[in-house]
């Protein structure tokens, strides 16, 4: 009995090519959940507490942001939505 191309496990390149993908996809959770984490946080805030949990915030979204656009997503206009991404984080980008 012959096994096609497609049922063997992938070799070389290709198995690379996978793992790669792999990893890209579960640093990209892994940043997604980052993201939800601050943002509840940030909305939790006692005043005095809210700087610093903007900041936060703030660099989980750049982080997140980065890694969508290494896999070709330019525009994040999806990602603010879903994740209701306040104005107030989308102004700290790329501040330090």
């Amino acid at each position: 009995m012959a096994l096609s191309p497609a049922a063997l496990p992938p070799t070389g390149a290709l198995a690379l090519d996978l793992e790669l993908l792999a990893e890209e996809a579960s640093a990209l959770g892994r940043a997604g959940r980052r993201v939800e984490e601050t943002l509840a946080a940030l909305a939790d805030a006692p005043a005095i507490e809210r700087p610093a949990r903007l900041a936060e915030a703030a660099e989980a979204v750049h982080h997140y942001f980065i890694l969508r656009e290494m896999r070709g997503f330019r525009r994040h206009d999806d990602a603010i939505a879903v994740y209701r991404i306040p104005r107030a984080v989308i102004a700290r980008l790329g501040a330090s």
